[in-house]
């Protein structure tokens, strides 16, 4: 089986549960070939946490869940020592962050201290516990889940941990169509338990290795550059992007790119992800009257083509 047909197989699985949002389901799918992290922000009910089982499902990774709470500890995703008087000895009991797939469900229900324990997770692929450095399996994958900030009980995540996602998108509700189709459907927890994994961890290997090899032209970057530089400006946002988020850009819309069937990156892909890569680590300025979302778009239609 060809990349082509991979990839289309693992997207017509994933719509076949998540129905009438292909334009999200395939940012995930973009955002897991390149190697990052997902935020998936959206109202309850609408799917968040059935897509999250559905990618590790589809993925064939092996899968953790964290339901974050107000009182969840640090040590609750990191594991602990537990004394054992058999071996006389303190023994660790790894958490559930020691997985490939850590699916952090409501993530802004959580403190900051919990929240920042995953901080060294998603970007070293460790945690240091009890002074003792311990590596996470390969590859690893956080995919949160957040509830929007005006909803009681929520903490806003600090920008160093939304850095750290390289993509963030929302579900939004579903069509007529599509509505009518859950309504009468199976139930889709039943339909992701039986889904069957169409990866496995060498060709999801391999796959991620053709996303670091799509080729991206010296006018391309430039566009990029382009664009990093008006976040900048002062103009369109308070601050500008990072070159981790250029890198992050850089890296999703090569995904983009091998999801459409090429091994380079055109404008069409930088603009295809970037809304979805950029906005969450951006403010708009006081007067912009929009939100991240709909000022990125409104930079890039400003930002000229190379």
């Amino acid at each position: 089986m060809n990349t082509q047909h991979k990839i289309k197989s693992l997207l017509d699985q994933l719509n076949t549960v998540i129905v009438g949002k292909q334009a999200q389901v395939q940012d995930c799918v973009a955002c897991l070939l390149a190697g990052g992290h997902l935020l998936i922000e959206d109202v309850p009910g609408v799917g968040k946490t059935t897509l999250a089982h559905a990618l590790s499902r589809t993925f064939g990774l092996q899968f953790s869940r964290v339901q974050f709470t107000a009182d969840l500890m640090p040590s609750d995703l990191t594991g602990v020592s537990v004394y054992e008087r058999g071996k006389e000895s303190f023994v660790f009991h790894p958490g559930p962050v020691f997985a490939q797939v850590l699916l952090a469900d409501e993530i802004n229900r959580a403190s900051p201290k919990t929240q920042s324990a995953l901080l060294e997770a998603m970007e070293e692929k460790q945690v240091s516990v009890e002074g003792e450095t311990r590596a996470l399996p390969h590859p690893f994958f956080v995919i949160a889940t957040q509830n929007p900030h005006d909803q009681l009980g929520t903490f806003a995540l600090p920008e160093s941990q939304l850095d750290r996602f390289l993509m963030r998108i929302s579900i939004g509700y579903p069509d007529r169509a599509a509505e009518r189709m859950l309504l009468a459907g199976a139930d889709r927890r039943d339909m992701v338990d039986s889904m069957l994994p169409l990866l496995s961890d060498e060709e999801l290997a391999e796959l991620q290795r053709q996303v670091q090899a799509v080729h991206t032209a010296e006018p391309l970057l430039n566009y990029v550059q382009d664009l990093i530089a008006a976040t900048r400006s002062g103009r369109w946002f308070l601050q500008g992007l990072s070159p981790r988020a250029g890198i992050a850009l850089v890296r999703a819309a090569k995904a983009q790119a091998l999801i459409s069937g090429r091994d380079y990156v055109a404008p069409d892909d930088v603009q295809a992800v970037l809304p979805q890569t950029i906005a969450h680590r951006l403010v708009p300025v006081g007067d912009a009257g929009r939100g991240a979302v709909e000022q990125v778009r409104a930079m890039v239609d400003a930002t000229p083509l190379p």
